[in-house]
């Protein structure tokens, strides 16, 4: 489909209809809400004419109240915007449900990146064997975390979920009611999320999308590829990953008895899953000797759910299932096979586990926790040995340690969790937890204090079935890896535990914490030089390496177009399997809904495929380009180093954005900060309220910032054009770059052109603007465009609509910080308004991976 047609096609199915079902739902009478969507337009254009003449937010607001209303009383006009706030959210899930509704229309099944296109792709190059053969060893891991970026209560999930249903069958009715419930539904936890209920929250969307979604690609892809072969590939293609209630870091929530539950609610969500299938395929498969086993494999996963659990294994159920597809064969000519063997893929794929249970925690906890156990258990001071007789403590030491021995809650909390993992691999197999994923990884000792955790837990070396798994985020680590992971593969002892797990080593790099720490360019340049790196060093040693990639949704946390990320990486980074998170919003606009999901699982799949198999001249960096690369990261690093080192950087996000308001959400159980401390520091900030602050801002400063100051530098030294050589010739600088022009596409200064003449801020407000300015200009230079998104329209139809939608809420988001700022006797209030307002804006920013 040619680019204008793609937009045509967008504005006639997506803008068209929310513009007649958006008008359905500005009459509905809803409590206390009467006329509120006629009066919506009128604020928008007030925001829209007034923020870019430099207008204050309070000026804006103040004008559409005078021009527009007869409320004059403070409390009234209060109440008035909470209920715009509230009418804009159910705005976003129309909007979401209009666009989740289209996507089936709007992308081919031979377009770049499908399976189709990939088998034709072989076909020309003769390399079908040869990406056959990776397939049979290959896989793409999504991994879910609760991270909160979005967290819809599940009964607006259902909602939501219908009235993507009722949009897709233009049913006029359905989506009437559907709206009225959606308008007196509220969207707002009254408490903060447990661990469990964000666990619970996610495992709706592997119910409701994922089984499907995940096992109809699995059939879709031995259609393809392996027809001929007359049975189904072993291999799980597709592997989900789950950290709600296994990840640790920082949440104080998440205990060993979370842990425990979540992991059954896993098994037992796969388990009614798989029950609800076998009475679909009963319903056909009504042979002899097929439908009595059938009928009894129903009643032993029946009995398993309900009365004797921890009794069927996933081999019996399998070779229950392989038994069944014999006799089918072989005595009924495989009638109706596809439909037996979608379950079969569903349960090679999925086993007793459903998504794998990730253990994570950061290092300093472990080494805190290391340091307690010696003492106490060998009376020995840790800080006093030297570095060999620290490795022997931590190697070769058994213990059968007591939680109850010790008085801090979270060393007998850890202690407990590590001893029950034993268990939940009994009952949901080794794929239900199998890693331990250490945040914050710098040295050697942060992989051992958890290989000598599960010793002094009462592990024998050959019990430890678990990856452990180093995730290196800070510049620092990154620098470090690679002396780091050579002197775990010299360690005989951790040598030997990888022979046990197949000489496979995941290492886990970290996007958000890197980009926050080191900036846009530095950051992904770093990175991918670390995968070099580690590729190198693992080969040597003979392991086969998997990166686990911590993404977050938009670019500035790793996130942008991640099938051409994965497409754009050379024959120098291992490949063997694609790792990643995703959270919040990216749940709901890439795999939120089965088509999406579908579609971008696929797209992942046959990137990581192309990079290995077939042939793509731009997915290696010659030398000079890695020259120029080097260069540009370290100017970007020193532009990004000297604005964190501002004096005004942590004010100006304290008390001019959102920062400090996500911890007082709603949204996601773990705390914002790490520290408890009254006094901010840069190193206690998370990656998602920092990125989400400046997105919150309309600024999205490290999604851009020290791009344009290393563009300009090699403009300044008459060396450009380098840089339009490696935009045009490397597909991993290209994708980099498009990312970053994402970033700034939903970049909206004029939000607060205001602070122009703030007494305080104005000059760093200044330095923010002159660098977007400046990273604008230059990458439309380099790359050639006339404007930022230019050749994707759809992506960016859809970022304008958006933004068109949301801008009411930001105007009165700002109107409630600039309320705050200038001391208002109700700032409780306005507090409250700027907490309602980051809701709908985040759900909102769906498309930004």
């Amino acid at each position: 489909m040619s680019p204008e047609k793609a937009t045509q096609k967008y504005h006639q199915i997506v803008e068209n209809k929310y513009q007649i079902y958006n008008s359905l739902f500005m009459n509905l009478p809803y409590d206390k809400m009467l006329n509120i969507g006629a009066l919506i337009p009128f604020l928008y254009q007030e925001s829209h004419s007034g923020f870019p003449t430099g207008k204050t937010p309070i000026e804006i607001i103040q004008s559409f109240f005078e021009k527009y209303t007869e409320i004059s009383d403070e409390n009234e006009q209060i109440d008035l915007l909470f209920r715009i706030v509230q009418y804009i959210e159910r705005q976003v899930v129309l909007f979401d449900s209009i666009e989740d509704a289209a996507f089936g229309s709007m992308y081919g099944n031979s377009e770049e990146g499908t399976l189709e296109n990939l088998f034709q792709l072989a076909k020309q190059q003769d390399k079908v064997d040869e990406v056959k053969n990776k397939l049979a060893d290959y896989a793409v891991r999504i991994v879910f975390t609760a991270h909160p970026t979005q967290f819809y209560p599940n009964n607006v999930l259902h909602i939501i979920q219908d009235l993507r249903n009722a949009v897709q069958d233009d049913s006029v009715s359905k989506i009437d009611l559907l709206l009225q419930q959606l308008g007196k539904t509220p969207f707002i936890n009254e408490e903060k999320p447990t661990p469990y209920d964000e666990a619970m929250s996610i495992i709706y969307y592997l119910r409701n999308v994922y089984y499907d979604a995940v096992g109809e690609l699995a059939s879709q892809i031995n259609s393809t590829f392996f027809e001929k072969e007359g049975a189904a590939v072993e291999n799980p293609f597709i592997q989900l990953g789950f950290w709600p209630g296994g990840d640790r870091d920082g949440n104080p929530f998440v205990t060993a008895e979370i842990t425990r539950k979540v992991a059954s609610e896993l098994r037992i969500a796969i388990l009614k899953s798989y029950y609800k299938h076998l009475k679909e395929v009963r319903r056909r498969l009504t042979f002899k000797f097929i439908s009595e086993p059938l009928k009894t494999l129903h009643d032993a996963i029946y009995n398993e759910m309900f009365v004797n659990e921890g009794q069927l294994t996933e081999t019996e159920i399998l070779n229950s299932l392989l038994r069944i597809r014999t006799v089918l064969v072989e005595r009924h000519n495989g009638i109706f096979l596809d439909v037996l063997d979608g379950l079969i893929h569903r349960v090679r794929i999925f086993g007793l586990h459903f998504a794998s249970l990730d253990i994570r925690q950061n290092a300093k906890i472990h080494d805190r926790i290391i340091r307690e156990i010696v003492e106490k258990e060998f009376n020995l001071d840790f800080d006093q040995l030297s570095e060999a007789e620290q490795i022997q403590i931590l190697t070769e030491r058994e213990l059968n340690i007591n939680e109850e021995d010790f008085e801090d809650e979270l060393t007998r909390d850890t202690i407990r969790n590590v001893k029950q993992l034993k268990e939940i691999q009994r009952f949901n197999g080794e794929r239900g937890v199998h890693r331990y994923i250490i945040s914050d990884s710098e040295t050697i000792f942060d992989v051992l204090n958890v290989y000598a955790l599960f010793k002094f837990c009462g592990y024998q070396d050959e019990e430890i079935k678990f990856d452990i798994v180093p995730l290196f985020e800070t510049i620092v680590g990154l620098d470090e890896a690679e002396s780091t992971m050579q002197k775990l593969y010299d360690l005989p002892i951790y040598k030997n535990h990888l022979a046990r797990r197949k000489n496979q080593q995941t290492i886990m790099l970290g996007f958000s914490d890197g980009t926050k720490d080191g900036g846009y360019l530095k950051a992904n340049w770093e990175i991918y030089h670390t995968k070099e790196t580690l590729t190198r060093v693992s080969n040597e040693n003979d392991i086969k390496v998997v990166f686990f990639d911590g993404r977050g949704g938009p670019p500035a946390r790793g996130g942008g177009k991640t099938h051409q990320f994965y497409a754009s990486q050379g024959r120098t980074i291992a490949n063997n399997q694609i790792e990643l998170t995703i959270q919040g919003q990216t749940i709901t606009s890439m795999f939120g809904a089965k088509p999406q999901a579908k579609y971008n699982f696929e797209q992942l799949l046959t990137a990581g495929i192309r990079s290995t198999v077939i042939d793509d001249p731009k997915a290696k960096l010659e030398a000079n380009e890695r020259k120029v690369l080097d260069e540009l990261s370290e100017i970007s690093l020193q532009k990004y180093l000297d604005l964190k080192a501002h004096p005004l950087f942590i004010p100006y996000l304290e008390n001019r954005s959102t920062l400090k308001y996500y911890g007082m959400t709603n949204i996601g159980s773990r705390p914002s900060k790490r520290n408890s401390g009254s006094r901010l520091k840069f190193g206690d900030l998370r990656a998602i309220p920092f990125v989400g602050s400046w997105s919150q801002l309309k600024q999205n400063v490290p999604g851009y910032f020290g791009v344009g100051t290393a563009l300009q530098s090699f403009k300044d030294k008459g060396k450009l054009e380098e840089v339009k050589a490696l935009f045009h010739h490397s597909s991993f600088f290209k994708t980099l770059i498009l990312n970053s022009m994402m970033s700034m596409q939903k970049t909206y200064f004029p939000l607060t052109y205001y602070l122009k003449n703030d007494v305080e801020y104005a000059p760093f407000w200044q330095i923010l603007y002159d660098e977007y300015i400046l990273s604008r200009d230059l990458t439309l230079e380099i790359s050639g465009y006339e404007s930022l998104m230019e050749y994707e329209n759809i992506s960016k139809a859809s970022v304008l609509m958006r933004e068109k939608i949301v801008l009411p809420l930001l105007a009165i988001q700002q109107y409630a910080l600039e309320k705050i700022q200038k001391d208002s006797d109700k700032k409780e209030v306005y507090e409250r308004l700027v907490m309602r307002s980051l809701f709908g804006n985040i759900n909102a920013s769906r498309n930004s991976a």
